[in-house]
């Protein structure tokens, strides 16, 4: 993993800034190219913390194009002038194409007007192409003065004072075409508006039994397309890195007519049921065969094995002539542009533009332009040289037909991608699979959270791909005690990706009471592991099912959690399943209310958000919405902290700023109550301001799932199915090595891998129950029972939540004196050992 752990170690702000004081210094910041939603957001990041540490900050406006033509395209920026941008898509300050940048003479007019107004520290917010002319002027730059010099357009003392200038980049592309960064600024937007669409032309496509091939962008990278067809389930994908292999034509037709076979036989079994006396059965037979539903993502970049464009118009005819389906071609366009970005996108970009200053502030002669990058959870700075030498390689492997290594090149995770698509797309026949003959069983425990469907629905396809019969338990442990169990197959599952909620049903009842009854169960139904998928509950449930192996045999199999829960609360992993989702509705919610208050006089809204005593969501939505302050239970706060922050807003209302946003936490306090602090704030702001109150409710809890945790859940889950598969595969007495040895063997003769029989089978070790979660960018299987001690049960809490690391930030951007954590990331990082790699929840 790049990208050594950020210092725990905080400094005091008066130590940062004497260190790092950005007094007498001029930071310039331009975004070019295309735009992306969240380049505002970064804007405002780099305006705030640049102001906030004493420096000078000025727009650039126009990009290059502004800052050749200098004049008022360049002007210095204040607090307020980046106010109310936080929710705007695009770029306030423009971006354009300059060829007269590209040439020697309008860098040097861009020097001279740099210069002219002391700026010597330049902030890039664009693609590989600005950062590479980025790096073009800063090596030129001591010669560029020097010729300034020489035509009397700037002295010798302004040579000498602005002898160096410092370089750093932010990538905003919706594509994530961008090596050395895990997601560049814009791509959870624009999967947004993607998966938007899409989920709306699949109502349409039901209701007019027709084909739909949908054209996203990328023209030389297929993260939108693979991720969006990920995501919604789409039935075939095409991407400039893995053109598919000759003769795809008939593939693909074929792989339509199949899928519509078996939605056929789905719907002609309902249609019996659903038969109305007197109608022959015949009718809905045919009604139902007529149905048709596939949906086709095309990248607009898509080639074949011969670089030949593969189009969407190609494709729709194909389909057509082929199989005669109804079938329409939806262009997305500058749509993946527009919009308001995502909570993803928000947050990315602000904490991408304060480590931009401080990587300004702490640059030398010496320091080669870099890139502040995300890996994992952290702020790391890349060489911007080797980054944009990585990402032209694959376009090279591309265009020499190296498809393979294309691939390989975007990364770890993209292939992964690639290959997890692959195989939940595409049922191999019956006869095809090795039967493990193990029964695997599947729970939703909890509160309902977004993306419980889509882990369902891998889980369930992964595991019949891997030979296992797959159970669904209806009701969680309720259910299972009841005997609520039932074979679950492939097509069931079928367009359950993109719904919301809990489709099995889920109950925050624990095991404990009905152990015995669940021990029947498990005897009844022969289950050899079982996947439960929540949230607190689930890993309580966990450990109870761990202590139970002392009185019941049937317990002792392998068993995985997979947290689920829009809290973020379970021990063991830095994301829960679900909390994106969540986080996205608080932040939608939050730019709502402020535009309420759009024309109206000064006002305050005090907004109530849900998890528990876990201040994810406050904090989390805090910082996406740019709220001025988030009172959590892992942060403790009394009554001069309120007063504190009533008068710093009472000041800030007496300047332009006709709003305040304030979070809290349901149980952040027992005292200080959502009534308690809005009749504070309307007490003591009288006269100046008024206030509002807001609770959210469940309407965090609902919603069709976000394109990151449909991802998210489709991944974690596959990879906790190849955990339990592999687990099955193991013998604790090495029975027949390696092996699955479950209910009963093959038959005779069968040449493949063969499966012996150890019905006393018993798994007793703690790493045979297991949380799954996500730390820095690596997933872990974590026994549970090594969590406990992690884990603060009595709040349901982990005791260490990575997400507090970011709590400076929030302040500092809502003007507040705050300590800033300084990351360990000011020595760069190389990247010549890996490509282009997202985490593993992307």
């Amino acid at each position: 993993m790049a990208g050594e752990e950020a210092s725990d170690s905080k400094v005091s702000l008066r130590t940062f800034l004497e260190h790092l004081s950005g007094a007498g210094k001029a930071i310039g910041v331009l975004t070019s190219g295309g735009d992306a939603q969240g380049m505002n957001a970064a804007v405002r990041a780099v305006v705030r913390m640049g102001i906030y540490v004493g420096a000078k900050v000025y727009f650039i406006y126009e990009g290059y194009q502004g800052m050749v033509d200098g004049g008022s395209n360049i002007v210095e920026a204040d607090w307020e002038s980046v106010s109310s941008i936080l929710q705007v898509g695009g770029t306030i300050i423009g971006s354009a194409r300059c060829k007269a940048f590209r040439t020697r003479e309008g860098r040097l007019k861009a020097a001279c007007n740099l210069v002219q107004r002391g700026i010597t520290n330049l902030c890039v917010i664009g693609g590989d192409g600005s950062l590479t002319g980025a790096n073009i002027f800063r090596k030129e730059w001591s010669g560029l003065l020097e010729e300034l010099a020489q035509h009397g357009e700037i002295d010798k003392e302004q040579v000498q004072k602005h002898a160096y200038l410092n370089v750093v980049g932010m990538v905003g592309s919706i594509d994530n075409d961008f090596c050395g960064t895990d997601m560049t600024i814009g791509t959870d937007s624009a999967l947004h508006r993607i998966i938007e669409v899409v989920d709306a032309i699949m109502t349409t496509a039901q209701s007019h039994q027709r084909t739909f091939v949908l054209e996203v962008m990328g023209r030389h990278c297929g993260y939108l397309a693979l991720v969006s067809a990920l995501a919604c389930g789409a039935d075939w994908v095409f991407l400039p890195e893995s053109p598919p292999e000759e003769g795809w034509q008939e593939n693909m037709c074929i792989k339509l007519s199949e899928r519509a076979a078996q939605a056929s036989h789905r719907r002609i079994q309902q249609a019996h049921a659903l038969c109305v006396p007197g109608e022959p059965a015949t009718t809905f037979q045919n009604r139902a065969r007529k149905k048709r539903l596939n949906i086709i993502i095309v990248a607009e970049g898509a080639i074949d094995t011969q670089n030949k464009p593969i189009t969407s118009e190609q494709i729709k005819e194909l389909v057509v002539t082929q199989l005669g389906y109804d079938t329409r071609v939806t262009i997305l366009g500058h749509v993946q542009r527009g919009g308001t970005p995502s909570a993803f996108d928000r947050i990315l970009a602000s904490r991408m533009g304060v480590e931009a200053v401080v990587a300004l502030l702490q640059a030398t002669p010496e320091t080669p332009a870099c890139v502040v990058s995300l890996s994992g959870n952290q702020a790391v700075r890349l060489p911007l040289v080797e980054c944009v030498q990585m990402t032209q390689d694959v376009q090279k492997a591309m265009d020499e037909r190296r498809f393979k290594d294309a691939v390989r090149l975007r990364g770890r995770s993209f292939e992964t991608n690639l290959n997890t698509y692959k195989r939940l797309a595409i049922k191999f026949p019956d006869d095809q699979i090795v039967k493990s003959n193990c029964n695997v069983a599947v729970i939703n425990v909890g509160a309902p959270a977004a993306g419980m469907n889509a882990a369902v629905r891998s889980a369930v396809r992964v595991g019949i791909a891997d030979g296992h019969k797959m159970l669904a338990i209806y009701d969680g442990f309720e259910g299972f005690a009841k005997g609520q169990v039932k074979e679950i197959g492939w097509g069931d599952v079928g367009g359950w990706t993109g719904q919301g909620g809990s489709i099995l049903g889920t109950k925050r009842t624990l095991p404990g009471k009905f152990l015995e009854d669940i021990a029947q169960q498990m005897r009844t139904h022969s289950i050899n592991a079982l996947l439960i998928i929540g949230g607190f509950e689930a890993f309580e449930s966990s450990l109870l099912l761990a202590k139970a192996r002392e009185q019941h045999r049937e317990f002792c199999v392998p068993v995985c959690v997979l947290p689920t829960t829009i809290s973020n609360s379970v021990p063991g992993t830095e994301l829960s399943l679900g909390c994106d989702t969540s986080l996205n509705a608080v932040m939608e919610t939050c730019d709502r209310i402020k535009q309420s208050a759009s024309g109206t006089k000064r006002r305050v809204f005090i907004i109530e958000t849900m998890g528990g005593y876990c201040g994810y969501l406050a904090n989390m939505g805090a910082l996406a919405a740019g709220a001025d302050a988030a009172y959590i239970f892992e942060e403790p706060f009394d009554i001069r902290d309120l007063q504190s922050n009533v008068e710093h807003l009472t000041e800030k209302m007496k300047t332009t700023i006709q709003r305040g946003l304030v979070l809290r936490n349901e149980s952040c306090s027992e005292n200080y109550t959502t009534d308690f602090i809005y009749q504070l704030y309307s007490e003591e702001g009288k006269g100046v301001f008024d206030c509002r109150k807001n609770v959210l409710g469940h309407m965090q809890q609902g919603g069709a799932p976000s394109p990151f945790d449909r991802n998210f859940g489709t991944k974690i889950s596959a990879r906790a199915m190849q955990w339990i598969s592999m687990k099955l595969k193991e013998s604790p007495g090495k029975v027949g090595g390696n092996r699955y040895q479950c209910r009963s063997s093959v038959k005779a003769g069968d040449t493949r891998t063969p499966f012996s029989v150890d019905r006393g089978k018993r798994f007793v070790t703690d790493d045979s129950i297991c949380v799954l979660g996500i730390s820095k960018r690596n997933l872990f299987f974590q026994p549970v029972t090594e969590l406990k001690k992690e884990t603060d049960f009595e709040h349901r809490i982990p005791k260490e939540q990575w997400w507090l690391k970011l709590r400076p930030l929030m302040k500092i951007l809502a003007k507040y004196e705050a300590s800033y954590e300084v990351s360990d990331s000011g020595q760069l990082e190389h990247v010549h050992h890996r490509g282009h790699e997202e985490p593993a929840a992307i």
